[in-house]
């Protein structure tokens, strides 16, 4: 093992992606696959996007986006809705059955995530959130794709 903090930090996030978003669906029927957990998380966060919108947050070829979109439309977990500024693309939009279907599997990863950081303490709890998040807004601004998040300061006391 080496002492180089860049390697055991790449290792660690090798691993850690083999354990968060595993394939539930194998597990627990109805649950959402991996790139529909991901495609509906962008489009709760961020609103509506056309396909084309959908490949480019998500770095994803346009023929990859469009066989996972048509699969969820399929499924009922996205919509097609006409653009509100009067674009001549359609617009994806999560459906309710979408939504809902998100929040049930997001319920069952935070539970997962709680019961193995269930011995940490509140403070360490809150410090892996904040590095995780630093690494991840210093990805996106590389990338100049950053993925949009609530406002820390519109957030409830509680929810800090």
């Amino acid at each position: 093992m080496t002492d180089d903090p860049l390697t055991a930090i790449e290792r660690e996030l090798m691993l850690i992606g083999r354990h968060h978003l595993s394939p539930v669906h194998t597990r627990v029927p109805g649950a959402l696959d991996r790139s529909a957990y991901v495609v509906l998380s962008r489009l709760e966060s961020g609103g509506p996007l056309t396909a084309r919108g959908i490949a480019d947050a998500l770095t994803l070829e346009i023929s990859t986006v469009t066989r996972q979109v048509g699969a969820m439309r399929r499924a009922g977990l996205v919509e097609r809705i006409p653009d509100p500024d009067g674009g001549p693309a359609h617009l994806l939009h999560p459906t309710v059955a979408g939504l809902h279907r998100l929040a049930v599997d997001r319920a069952m990863y935070r539970d997962g995530i709680g019961r193995v950081l269930d011995d940490w303490s509140h403070d360490d709890r809150e410090q892996l959130r904040d590095v995780l998040r630093r690494l991840n807004e210093d990805i996106e601004a590389r990338q100049d794709q950053p993925w949009p998040r609530p406002d820390p300061a519109r957030r409830s006391p509680s929810r800090r």
